[in-house]
């Protein structure tokens, strides 16, 4: 019974969730249902008035809205979950995995976009510039106040610390700290580019049909078309490419080269084998083998990493050189 005090004082919670997740949660929320609103506004005023540039409008409202939905539903998730012990690091990467579904959505709208960009190049068909271009605007007004509630929290600093003291200097000893660091939370951002894409083929599309009903310039319509999708696109990719890395557990090689120069730069230890990875938006994990002599132990180690914001879960293991 004795080492029983031993045993309680290695256990911690894996709760890793962003700062402002909270926060983000409740902004993403809001656009939901701002975006839904003005979806269902333009899909019944498309079938009283007859448009179907209301129409179209109203049911691409309706897949942003979907996607939205996903962040929303994902913020909540992760909360319920946090400590549920099936999800070995806690809920923090499900952000990550409703932002990777996000830009799969946004990659299949730029693709829908251009595709009939082009068809409409090939084959142009009769604009009705007055109502589009009021619903262009509308739509414009609804992004640009959704992108507000998105904007206010990209990044969120806090600093407290405080680590456990247990285990075996030499196996599997465990510092579990907090510090702050950047809160890099993709699912807002997800649902922000999702915003953003929409102000923009506002915008462009505005411009075009401005310039289609006082200039003549029908052409414009559909080469705006083109370039809003790609510019979508390429705000899908690097959307896909930084939460598919952390979904994989890609290693932080910012976080790993300070652990590895903080740990060898005094030159008694060497690191054998290290891992570090992303577990939140603003949380990393990481295990380090070291090899060192016999003066070298864990607390040393621990006091060495500090400057290490990033850490709140290091495992640390050290073997005799």
């Amino acid at each position: 019974m004795a080492s029983l005090p031993e045993i309680e004082g290695l256990s911690h919670d894996h709760i890793f969730l962003g700062a402002s997740h909270d926060a983000n949660a409740r902004r993403t929320l809001w656009v939901v249902l701002l975006t839904a609103v003005m979806m269902v506004g333009e899909i019944a005023a498309g079938y009283w008035t007859g448009s179907m540039a209301l129409l179209a409008d109203g049911f691409h409202m309706a897949t942003h809205a979907g996607a939205l939905s996903v962040a929303a539903i994902a913020y909540g998730y992760a909360r319920r979950h946090a400590s549920d012990p099936r999800f070995s690091f806690g809920t923090g990467k499900v952000g990550e995995l409703a932002g990777f579904a996000s830009a799969l959505v946004l990659a299949v709208i730029s693709i829908g976009i251009g595709v009939e960009s082009v068809l409409r190049m090939l084959q142009p068909t009769t604009v009705a510039f007055g109502e589009a271009t009021i619903v262009a605007i509308v739509g414009l007004g609804v992004n640009l106040a959704s992108a507000v509630l998105l904007a206010g929290s990209h990044s969120h600093t806090h600093s407290h610390n405080h680590g456990h003291q247990h285990g075996d200097h030499h196996h599997g000893d465990h510092h579990h700290g907090h510090h702050g660091g950047r809160d890099q939370d993709n699912n807002l951002r997800a649902a922000y580019v999702h915003v953003l894409a929409d102000a923009l083929t506002s915008v462009l599309a505005i411009v075009a049909l401005l310039a289609g009903r006082y200039l003549g310039w029908v052409w414009l319509d559909p080469v705006m078309g083109i370039v809003g999708a790609i510019v979508i696109a390429r705000w899908s990719i690097s959307l896909m490419r930084d939460t598919g890395w952390m979904l994989l557990d890609r290693t932080d090689d910012h976080v790993a080269d300070e652990i590895r120069t903080l740990i060898e730069t005094p030159g008694d230890a060497r690191i054998a084998d290290l891992h570090v990875w992303r577990i939140g938006p603003d949380a990393h994990a990481g295990i380090v083998s070291i090899v060192a002599g016999p003066h070298l132990d864990r607390a040393i180690v621990e006091q060495r990493l500090i400057p290490v914001h990033e850490l709140r879960h290091l495992t640390i293991d050290i073997h005799p050189a």
